[in-house]
């Protein structure tokens, strides 16, 4: 799967609900070093789920790109060494 990019999605301001724009993402808590183990959640079907381990629900939304969260500023990106 060389080139395929999954978004990582983190909750540093704790919200209960993050609007996304995929189905397939990874969810890493909050920043390092606050993160959880970052896991793999597929919505399927489903508009919305909850990460098992930080509680934040996450809900589809197919007006935002992969890039983009509802409140803003939930996308992680890791920073090089």
């Amino acid at each position: 799967m060389a080139g395929h990019h999954i978004p990582h999605f983190q909750n540093d301001g704790g919200h209960q609900l993050i609007e996304i724009g995929v189905k397939e993402f990874m969810c890493t808590g909050a920043s390092v070093p606050y993160d959880h183990p970052h896991i793999f959640i597929d919505l399927g079907h489903d508009s919305e789920k909850v990460c098992p381990y930080c509680s934040t629900l996450y809900r589809y939304n197919s007006s935002l790109k992969a890039t983009e969260t509802l409140p803003a500023g939930c996308v992680f990106h890791v920073k090089a060494a």
